[in-house]
């Protein structure tokens, strides 16, 4: 048998050899294995996949169901988030078990597939897990015809337990020789001292791609299954078969025939986060650039110009544009805007310069846009008319129009339209609320009903509150309890899911200002957030024109009681933090975070983010405090993955919300942080250039 199995190999190899002198052809499709990054059926493949791909796969075959979330960081590196069910695990007595399991995997190309050379990659599976699927390989992929391309590899750990041999790095240095076995089993620990260690083992296959829609792939697995096959399946053969069929893109069905004895399925959802729906967008044809006569406008009297504020309010509202206040002095007219319809706010800033020229006579030549969050000025958006009119039709209209702006930080407000304050907004509508990876069960949800209101007595204050109540869903259902040896701040979660029904999740008083032009104010008061209510306060330093922002938050607050009503706990804690931000190219972002969290422990938390133009938001965050691994619990240290859609990439029309998640490995204890609507970074950062710079090619839609 072990003879067979390296004639296979040597089999492999040699096509691998013979692709060395084969011709380059065009780059076949890259696919996803059944733990959902680039490769063949199990094993890995060394190219990767589109830049900014996002998929979901789910792959099941005999009680091993492997659920992945995996993005293509950037044109190299790809990174998976995995949620496992293994059935039939063997126990004691003879017993088995189910387990759970989350786990990390990145996938990075080394080198780009050329003429005669292959494409590398290594990648580390399960590193900062418990170790079930720990490992770590070396792959290289050659195109060899259009439609051929084939694999080869070496894997150690979880990928060296099959077709096996002496670790081959052991002739620089005896301690590669042993792999050892995991300190413990919280996961949540890189063991550098156990990667590409212990005994390797080959792999590789072959993949055809019939046409766009049909691909087939063989190939011989390093994966022993060491646990799985002795209680979950009868493993045979190391040889895998499996096909593929995509009916549309983005969309993969793949079945696989495995180990000799098993039969498997997986699905994949693909999308491309850089590419919308709709690109051109579904929303109303912009306003028409239509010069206005003082003498049609009636203009030089008050009674004149409140007609002029009714008009451009009228016909900024038809656009979904709010005016909050309207001045002219000379030939500048003055006017602050609220964006609660574009999420690109230059589109805003175009569609109420486009109003302008229609509303405001031909005297007034300057035009000062100032968008308004919260009831503060924030930036001052300064366009010509005579530019609106004359590159309306340019072909570099947007680089120019942009050039031509003027953009200054502006901290000074105007007398606002007298039916702005108080205002009351009311609202009714359904809510989801979701939890993902709970052991006991992977996906729970709530639907139900949710009213709003938001109060605005003056400029910078605003009071807003929601109450809510579960129509049906499963939240309520979840019975483990914490086993948390630190305070019990986010832990108990699942309690007040249970308990808070109906619930009030947020009941808050807040007041926002500018002490100065780079810097911004937020103080918020009662409840606010389903676990805690208090006082929290913060300074947000924010030039412009700057890429850097740093900030200053401290809160007090007091535990609520599980049903989320008005009563608290005891507990009470005093947490703050201060923070850096900076904005890279290409999207990427970075924040870290620096202070005491909820459990009065003391550390730092490190995010980095992608955003794309059309408001798709993908991001990793970490965790690390004082608190010891073994106290913090399984996972040893906090940390996840952050999502968000904006729902005009869904839909095409113009709005603002998202859907927001945030997918943790484990709820616990350790680096948790409080909850406050309306962070001074997140609503200020995209009126700044940065941003505006970025999002400026819809300033003429």
């Amino acid at each position: 048998m072990g003879g067979f199995r390296l004639n296979r190999v040597s089999c492999i190899a040699g096509v691998l050899l013979a692709a060395a002198s084969a011709g380059y052809a065009t780059e076949l499709k890259t696919g996803y294995n059944s733990y959902g990054f680039p490769g063949l059926i199990e094993m890995p493949a060394a190219h990767s996949l589109p830049d900014a791909e996002l998929s979901f796969s789910t792959s099941h075959f005999a009680g091993q169901t492997r659920s992945t979330l995996t993005f293509q960081v950037t044109p190299r590196l790809s990174a998976s988030f995995r949620y496992s069910r293994q059935m039939d695990l063997p126990g004691g007595d003879g017993a088995t078990y189910t387990n759970y399991d989350r786990s990390f995997s990145i996938h990075y190309r080394l080198m780009d597939e050329g003429k005669y050379r292959p494409a590398l990659a290594f990648g580390l599976n399960d590193f900062l897990g418990t170790g079930i699927y720990r490992s770590e390989y070396l792959v290289v992929s050659k195109t060899l015809t259009n439609q051929l391309r084939a694999t080869a590899g070496i894997g150690w750990g979880r990928l060296g337990t099959a077709n096996n041999f002496k670790n081959p790095l052991s002739l620089l240095d005896e301690r590669f020789e042993d792999r050892g076995s995991r300190d413990g089993n919280l996961g949540g620990e890189v063991e550098f001292d156990q990667i590409f260690q212990g005994d390797a083992g080959l792999f590789g296959g072959i993949e055809y791609q019939l046409n766009d829609k049909l691909s087939f792939a063989v190939e011989l697995s390093s994966d022993g299954y060491p646990l799985e096959s002795t209680t979950a399946f009868d493993l045979k053969s190391q040889v895998n078969y499996g096909v593929t069929y995509t009916p549309r893109p983005g969309v993969h069905l793949s079945a696989h025939y495995l180990y000799g004895s098993q039969f498997g399925a997986q699905i994949t959802f693909a999308v491309d986060p850089k590419t919308p729906k709709a690109p051109s967008g579904l929303e109303g044809t912009p306003p028409a650039i239509s010069p206005a006569s003082a003498v049609a406008l009636g203009w030089g009297t008050e009674v004149a110009r409140s007609n002029v504020r009714l008009l451009t309010k009228r016909r900024l509202s038809a656009t979904g544009i709010t005016l909050h206040a309207l001045d002219i002095r000379g030939a500048t007219a003055k006017v602050e805007i609220e964006n609660n319809t574009y999420r690109a706010l230059p589109q805003a800033i175009g569609r109420t310069a486009r109003v302008l020229t229609g509303t405001i006579p031909n005297s007034v030549d300057t035009f000062e846009i100032v968008p308004v969050v919260n009831g503060v000025p924030t930036t001052r958006v300064t366009i010509r008319r005579a530019d609106m009119e004359s590159l309306a039709h340019d072909l570099d209209n947007v680089w120019l129009s942009y050039a031509r702006a003027d953009i200054a930080p502006e901290s000074t407000s105007i007398e606002p339209l007298e039916e702005f304050y108080p205002k009351l907004d009311l609202g009714f509508g359904p809510y989801i609320t979701t939890s993902l990876f709970d052991p006991d069960a992977p996906i729970r949800a709530d639907l139900g009903v949710e009213a709003r209101a938001t109060y605005r007595p003056a400029p910078g204050f605003l009071l807003k509150g929601r109450v809510r109540k579960t129509l049906l869903g499963n939240k309520n259902e979840s019975t483990r309890e914490s086993d948390s040896v630190i305070q019990r701040v986010r832990s108990d979660t699942n309690l007040y899911e249970k308990e808070g029904d109906p619930s009030i999740p947020e009941l808050t008083a807040a007041y926002f200002f500018r002490p100065s032009d780079n810097v911004y104010g937020r103080v918020t008061v009662g409840y606010l957030e389903p676990q805690y209510a208090g006082v929290s306060g913060e300074l947000l330093w924010k030039p412009v024109d700057s890429n850097l922002a740093l900030g200053f938050e401290l809160n007090h607050v007091k535990q609520r009681e599980f049903d989320q009503l008005f009563g608290f706990r005891e507990y009470e804690v005093t947490t703050g933090h201060a923070s850096l931000y900076y904005d890279f190219d290409n999207g990427f972002s970075t924040q870290i975070d620096a202070g005491r969290y909820l459990a009065g422990d003391w550390g730092a938390t490190l995010a980095v983010d992608r955003t794309f133009e059309n408001g798709w938001s993908i991001g990793a965050f970490a965790t690390l405090t004082d608190i010891p691994f073994e106290d913090f619990g399984e996972g040893s240290f906090d940390k996840g993955i952050r999502l968000s859609v904006p729902m005009s990439w869904i839909t095409g029309k113009p709005t603002k919300q998202t859907y927001s998640t945030v997918l943790r490995s484990l709820t616990r204890d350790g680096g948790a942080r409080l909850n406050v609507s309306d962070r001074l970074y997140e609503t200020v950062a995209e009126t700044h250039r940065p941003d505006l710079q970025e999002k400026w090619g819809r300033f003429w839609r």
